[in-house]
């Protein structure tokens, strides 16, 4: 926990550095929801070779993170997080060329169900 995953548009590649963006994701979500810590946190990215957005013209690209947590937290910290996490998503994306980068979060809890084993 917390479960991480970063959707992101072709566009994006060669100005999103992954690597970076998710160390300093994991600082940022452990500075900013209490039981988050940086060494439980997991980042997987998906690269989409893809994504039409609105009326299909270029120069826009897509980046969409879901951040699952533990059950618990208020609405209000979620909320943070997920703006923190939006900030850390522009400042990530600002330099690309001629792009309108179309950003968002979704804060949400996993599952009851929700088991893991470190090995």
């Amino acid at each position: 926990m917390p479960h991480i995953t970063v959707d992101y548009d072709a566009p994006l590649d060669g100005f999103f550095d992954r690597r970076r963006f998710a160390l300093e994701l994991h600082t940022l979500a452990a500075k900013t929801v209490d039981g988050i810590t940086v060494e439980s946190c997991k980042t997987r990215f998906r690269r989409l070779d893809e994504a039409v957005i609105a009326n299909g013209e270029p120069g826009q690209a897509l980046i969409h993170i879901d951040f699952a947590i533990l059950p618990g937290r208020t609405t209000e910290t979620k909320a943070a997080l997920s703006q923190a996490v939006l900030d850390l998503v522009r400042s990530h994306t600002a330099a690309v060329p001629d792009t309108v980068v179309h950003a968002s979060v979704d804060v949400s809890d996993l599952s009851g169900a929700y088991r893991k084993h470190v090995q």
